[in-house]
Parts: structure tokens; C-alpha cells; sequence
């Protein structure tokens, strides 16, 4: 198992011996996360769980808690909401993601420990490390992968594992 992963600000993540290229936020990456900034933030987190979509991915090999993704999944992004940046049950009566998703970007999601302990509402939710649009397009503030870098990585992390997200 891999203790450490590190993301450049010029879109690479390294683990062992392993240089993948990721996509970024729209906006880059910051040391000060609003929510809907586009921004990426600048820490170091952990990896908390892996959801993943069963009727797409058999159970991926990996030490972290795996759960699969349901149809009514969602993810609160509204600051207004007491379930601020946590995994609600859709239908939701505040602003949401909703993570069952036809584009196949969130077929694997591991959800960082990023504002999440407690969460503060408006410094940003919903910040996963999940499979990278074509061509590595930017995403909302997330780090994204191809699919099968994804799983690679993910076949060496556990619960101990950090991801270290660098200004530079």
C-alpha cells in the first residue's frame, strides 16, 4: 500500500514509481476554496471511501471502504443545507450533485477529506478524485483520472493514504 500521492499544479499525479497525467480544476488550484470557485484546493487529504457505479465496474481492487453508488446518490453542494458536503439521498430539498451519472465520470468516486471534518459551509464540497472527461477537459475542482490510471492507483491506496495537492 502506498502512503503518499502527490498532484502537481501543472496537472500530473505521482505515486511509487507511477506518473499519470490529471485533470484540474477550471481555474486551477488555491489556498483559499470557495464554493463554485472551479478551484482545486491545496492540501494534503485523505482518501475517505471508494463509490463506484456496479452495473458498469465489477468491486475495484483497493484497501479503501468501497460502497456501490445508487440511483438516488447525491452530494450536498448548497451551504444553506445542514448535509453541506456530504452524501444525501435524492430527492433533496437543497442544492445538490447528483452522482449517478450517464457521462461515466463518476463510475469511481473517492470522496477527499476536504471540508469535511467538520465541513464549514461555503469553503467547498464535493472534491473526489474520479474518472477524467475525454481529453482530460478541467473539472469543477476535482482531480480526475483516466479510468484505468484510476484503477491502478487505486489498487495501491488504503485508508492511511494521503493525496498532497501542491500551489506550484
Amino acid at each position: 500500500m502506498i502512503d503518499h500521492i502527490t498532484v502537481t499544479a501543472d496537472g500530473w499525479l505521482d505515486w511509487g514509481n507511477n506518473r499519470v497525467r490529471v485533470a484540474l480544476g477550471r481555474s486551477g488550484v488555491t489556498t483559499v476554496k470557495r464554493e463554485g470557485d472551479g478551484a482545486t484546493p491545496v492540501g494534503t487529504f485523505r482518501l475517505r471511501r471508494l463509490l463506484y457505479r456496479a452495473d458498469r465496474l465489477a468491486i475495484p481492487k483497493t484497501m479503501l471502504p468501497c460502497a456501490p453508488i445508487l440511483e438516488n446518490a447525491g452530494w450536498s453542494d448548497d451551504p444553506a443545507d445542514p448535509d453541506y458536503n456530504r452524501a444525501v439521498a435524492l430527492p433533496h430539498a437543497f442544492g445538490h450533485e447528483r452522482l449517478w451519472r450517464e457521462d461515466g465520470v463518476y463510475d469511481l468516486i473517492v470522496p477527499l477529506g476536504y471540508n469535511d471534518d467538520p465541513p464549514l459551509p461555503g469553503l467547498g464540497s464535493a472534491i473526489f478524485l474520479h474518472v477524467a472527461r475525454p481529453n482530460h477537459e478541467p473539472t469543477e475542482g476535482c482531480v480526475a483520472l483516466a479510468l484505468t490510471d484510476l484503477q491502478a492507483l487505486l489498487a495501491e491506496t488504503g485508508p492511511k493514504t494521503v493525496l498532497s495537492i501542491a500551489a506550484e
